[in-house]
């Protein structure tokens, strides 16, 4: 990535760093994906779901909605979004459990990519992680590479519960930063037949080393300090203070910042319960990520398969090709021609659908 294009470039002060500090050593991951705040996002309350369509793309008529609920390991309750297909055979079908991207909601990429899977004939499940969206968990908008992949697991006791599933027939996706927590879960989860990341971010790896890794231990110290101190604000307060708007267009960004902006903050993609779309994760949420790689045993998925699908013009692709250099056959890293990170969200001439299908067909056969 070229100097004018890299993520420090950007000037605009913050609390305690300057804007081009915070995104480099602890915002890299939260920053770079969008995760402003308009508004201090403390005030932001998980919300009750119903069956109302609210999403950001078109309701398909060959599938049918309903919007469930189910608890993880930790006792937090997820809000997810049930898509089956309409027309299916009186037999137990495969299914998928579908998140992401990190700061998103089911009613954005992930229910589009469960909802069209579904039109595919698969049982599919778009869940809101907990603390964000209509899931439950307090404080809001804070993240957890640990209870984040739980909640992949926790979608797949549901799916396994479910009268219409065929539990020996489950898999995952996961899109941008929980591409990540999917092959974290199906590592350690072994009921998962299968698992797609695309457009794959290592969430761990983007926060603790910055882009490219190319954060220093001084900077990586610098950071941990901030949040550390952090912490003693936060518990006097009683209340975690929020970051500051990274996802504002101010000039001069990064093309790939202009290309999160453009999805999550335009009618494209916009949607008020995203942490993207205006709101902002707390100034602490990347100390987990700091000192947990998600990725150590990529290898013990094998020997079920994974498949990496990342465009050929984002400036994520190096996560998929460095996981599918760790990960065990069988596996297999497809490149879309001409392709940017965001075009991976939603783009449906972009998105591999008819490559997802037929790798689901055949690794959850009957």
């Amino acid at each position: 990535m070229s100097k004018q294009n890299s993520p420090e470039n950007s000037e605009a002060p913050t609390r305690g760093l300057g804007r081009r500090d915070l995104l480099k050593l602890t915002g890299a991951g939260v920053a770079a994906l969008g995760a402003g705040s308009l508004f201090n996002a403390s005030d932001a309350k998980a919300q009750g779901g119903s069956n109302a369509w609210d999403k950001v793309f078109p309701r398909s008529e060959k599938v049918d909605h309903q919007k469930v609920t189910f608890k993880n390991r930790y006792g937090i309750t997820l809000v997810a979004d049930l898509y089956q297909p309409r027309i299916r055979a009186d037999r137990k079908l495969a299914a998928l459990a579908v998140s992401g991207p990190f700061g998103a909601v089911k009613e954005q990429s992930s229910g589009l990519y469960a909802q069209t899977m579904a039109e595919r004939g698969f049982v599919t499940l778009a869940f809101d992680p907990s603390y964000t969206g209509e899931s439950g968990g307090e404080p809001r908008n804070v993240a957890s590479p640990d209870i984040n992949t739980e909640d992949f697991s926790a979608a797949v006791d549901f799916l396994g519960l479910h009268p219409s599933v065929d539990r020996e027939r489950i898999g995952i996706i996961g899109i941008c930063g929980f591409g990540g927590m999917a092959l974290s879960a199906v590592a350690v989860d072994k009921r998962v037949k299968a698992v797609a990341a695309s457009t794959m971010y290592d969430m761990t790896r983007v926060m603790s080393r910055g882009y490219n890794d190319s954060v220093t231990l001084e900077q990586r110290t610098k950071a941990l300090e901030q949040m550390s101190r952090q912490r003693w604000s936060d518990a006097e307060k009683g209340t975690p203070a929020y970051q500051p708007p990274f996802n504002e267009l101010k000039g001069g960004e990064a093309q790939f910042l202009v290309d999160y902006h453009d999805y999550y903050r335009t009618p494209r993609g916009y949607h008020a319960r995203a942490v993207n779309s205006g709101n902002s994760w707390t100034q602490t949420t990347p100390l987990s990520f700091m000192n947990m790689p998600l990725l150590t045993y990529i290898a013990e998925i094998a020997p079920r398969p994974v498949l990496l699908i990342h465009g050929e013009k984002a400036h994520s692709r190096y996560f998929s090709e460095t996981a599918y250099a760790a990960a065990a056959e069988p596996k297999e890293l497809l490149i879309i021609p001409g392709a940017n990170h965001t075009d991976l969200y939603d783009r449906m001439d972009v998105i591999p659908f008819d490559k997802l299908q037929s790798f689901f067909d055949r690794h959850l056969s009957a």
